[in-house]
């Protein structure tokens, strides 16, 4: 009898221990809902009912600020997500790619191909806002494997709480408001921001002694093309229209032969503003490093056009299930526009 109570002391104890040490993981891990709130992206994707998603967006802050899968639905049809995350990395977007597959199979892949100039990480705090939000799966494994700088463990990939039990200094309300539940960042992926600053003296690129893509970087765009070849998925590569980190023709050259030589269409927005409409005195809320609200808009209104007429994406308007849906998302959209509004001050 004394032996079994032992047992049970001991087994109490363990559970009592991993609950607490449960409850602080959930307090100290970043939440990421106000102020730098881009690290909330990834894990939003999983609250979608339906993934049933014709068109995927994957890349770095240059999709997920730069189109807007609402005015693609509203004026196409196009039902579509944005698998964005800041500074990702190409390998980081092969593994979401691998990662969403897991849950449908989209018509469309676009990958925007600035990421291309970095083979490895360059900074721990993007590794983590990217990777973080995964669900746990052979994606997730390998893409941290991938990411990991030299002074990152894995085990604190498993164990959040060994990266961030120094967080006491920075706790505030917001950490025990959504330590469970966070509330909603985006709109299908979508980055909103509303206010203008115009792009203005904005810097040109200083010679580079090397204008090569690292080996490690075309290494994960060929696993990108062959797993989209494999899954009968159309890959489109795109440059969106950010004018900064500056984009030099010697870059592009690369991106176009390789292209050519598998035969991938490659749009690239920065040589197509006439076409776009973009005016960087109105459609960039930061000086030219994203669009804006009204600068997304036309991107959507230009590239749906294109996915509809060229690659023949489908048009899902008419379905009752996901009309519902989206006219949820569409209230919540123009809800957001209006407190913006309020926020910055514009009529």
């Amino acid at each position: 009898m004394k032996k079994s109570k032992k047992v049970i002391v001991i087994l109490v104890t363990v559970a009592i221990i991993i609950a607490v040490l449960y409850f602080l993981q959930k307090l100290l891990v970043p939440k990421y809902v106000d102020g730098i709130v881009e690290g909330a992206l990834v894990a939003e994707y999983y609250q979608e009912e339906n993934k049933d998603f014709d068109v995927i967006f994957i890349g770095d802050c240059e999709v997920y600020e730069n189109f807007s899968p609402v005015a693609l639905w509203e004026e196409y049809g196009i039902n579509s997500y944005i698998r964005g995350s800041a500074e990702q990395y190409i390998f980081q977007s092969y593994y979401l790619l691998e990662d969403t597959l897991r849950y449908h199979k989209p018509e469309v892949v676009v990958f925007n191909i600035q990421s291309l100039q970095f083979g490895k990480a360059q900074n721990e705090a993007y590794n983590r806002m990217s990777i973080e939000g995964m669900k746990w799966s052979k994606s997730k494994v390998d893409c941290i494997k991938a990411s990991m700088t030299e002074e990152e463990d894995f085990i604190t990939y498993v164990f959040p709480i060994l990266r961030y039990h120094s967080r006491w200094n920075e706790i505030t309300s917001e950490d025990f408001k959504y330590m469970f539940k966070s509330k909603k960042i985006s709109h299908n992926g979508y980055f909103m921001r509303i206010d203008v600053k115009a792009a203005e003296n904005v810097p040109t690129g200083r010679p580079l002694g090397n204008y090569d893509f690292d080996e490690n970087a075309w290494k994960y765009l060929d696993m990108m093309r062959e797993l989209c070849d494999e899954n009968d998925i159309k890959l489109i590569m795109i440059k969106a229209p950010s004018l900064y980190p500056y984009w030099y023709d010697q870059y592009d050259a690369q991106v176009v032969d390789y292209a050519k030589k598998y035969n991938l269409p490659y749009y690239n927005f920065l040589s197509l503003g006439d076409e776009t409409g973009i005016d960087y005195s109105t459609d960039t809320y930061d000086g030219g490093l994203h669009m804006n609200l009204s600068g997304a808009e036309k991107l959507s209104h230009y590239f749906g056009n294109i996915l509809v007429n060229e690659y023949g994406v489908s048009d899902r308007r008419g379905d009752a299930t996901l009309e519902a849906i989206w006219n949820e998302k569409i209230k919540d959209y123009n809800a957001e526009i209006e407190a913006q509004k309020i926020k910055y001050g514009i009529d």
